[in-house]
């Protein structure tokens, strides 16, 4: 069974920092663009990140540039997504997904996306 699956979301401080991993099994990565999103209760799904197959080109929305950071491992087929300086407002769950594309990657909330984890809850709260 092909999926997605997320971890190392939990309850942190603000400052602090978390590192999410985004793990596929039952596929290769290598060939996949993949998407960070996240989404808070009563808000708007977002993407906050994405990371491209080929040359690894990065995307970020303003408000999380400077303090998250994604990346890739093709050999363990994970993506990861290390968040710094976290603050209330990024609480939310978030997930990852993955949509194959030859080149770049893609941050809309819509259509298109050919695999999704189920998402880890991220909170943080003093």
């Amino acid at each position: 069974q092909s999926q997605l699956v997320e971890s190392g979301g939990g309850l942190v401080q603000p400052g602090g920092s978390l590192r999410l991993s985004c793990a596929a099994s039952g596929f290769t990565l290598d060939y996949y663009a993949i998407t960070w999103f996240r989404q808070a209760p009563g808000k708007e799904r977002e993407g906050v990140s994405c990371i491209s197959s080929s040359d690894h080109t990065t995307y970020y929305a303003d408000s999380v540039k400077g303090r998250f950071t994604i990346s890739r491992d093709n050999a363990k087929n994970t993506v990861y997504l290390q968040m710094n300086s976290l603050k209330p407002e990024d609480t939310a769950v978030y997930r990852c997904a993955a949509e194959r594309l030859v080149q770049g990657c893609n941050s809309h909330s819509g259509p298109g996306y050919d695999y999704w984890g189920q998402g880890t809850q991220v909170t943080v709260s003093s």
